[in-house]
């Protein structure tokens, strides 16, 4: 369940530059949920980090040793256990916490592993979303939820607010939010997010590090 989540209909990557400019140049990076290796290879050529992927579809793994990059098969709902402590300077997880088991304890094992963590997903609290089961009463389909309740692989949709309680639980600080728009808006703060953002951000970047 923790393969990175195949594109919805209508999505936009827009978060994958957003991260990559988080990312220090030259650090070592773990990808977990890499999918085809689209952000790795944004890493390797433009910031020149030390990249590592892990990918449970095969599919996946292929795309990225295609593309040559250094890539195992894994699954981060079992797998992260198997890293030491703070074995990299940043741990990504972009679009895919939603999809995973158990979304604490993967974040819990990536705070372990990295100096940083850096989590991308869709903010279940956007506006739209609210006025749509508001409205209609039921589950909405929007570019960042592209499925259908009955396909979706989002098994642990969350807001913003969702999202910094667990880091209040785990200890993690936020130290930059990003808030993505349906317009392809980017807008970058310290610190988490406030009501305003919850509302009005159709996706976010978050870049923790453990207290």
């Amino acid at each position: 369940m923790a393969a990175a989540m195949p594109a919805p209909p209508r999505a936009t990557r827009a978060d994958l530059a957003r991260i990559a400019d988080l990312v220090t140049p030259g650090a070592r990076v773990l990808d977990v949920g890499c999918g085809d290796g689209h952000l790795l290879e944004i890493l390797r050529d433009e910031r020149k980090v030390d990249g590592r992927g892990v990918e449970l579809s095969q599919t996946g793994v292929n795309a990225c040793v295609a593309r040559g990059l250094s890539v195992i098969q894994g699954d981060a709902d079992t797998d992260l256990e198997d890293y030491p402590d703070r074995a990299f300077d940043f741990v990504v997880l972009s679009q895919t916490i939603q999809a995973t088991q158990n979304p604490r304890e993967v974040l819990t094992q990536m705070l372990r592993i990295g100096e940083r963590v850096i989590v991308s997903f869709p903010n279940f609290g956007h506006w739209k979303v609210r006025s749509h089961l508001a409205l209609h009463g039921r589950m909405p389909v929007t570019p960042a939820l592209g499925y259908e309740w009955w396909e979706t692989p989002n098994i642990h949709l969350c807001t913003l607010r969702d999202f910094t309680a667990l880091c209040d639980v785990l200890g993690a600080r936020v130290e930059t939010t990003v808030l993505l728009g349906m317009n392809g808006s980017a807008d970058t703060k310290n610190g988490p997010p406030g009501w305003w953002g919850n509302a009005t951000a159709e996706q976010a970047i978050f870049l923790l590090r453990s207290r």
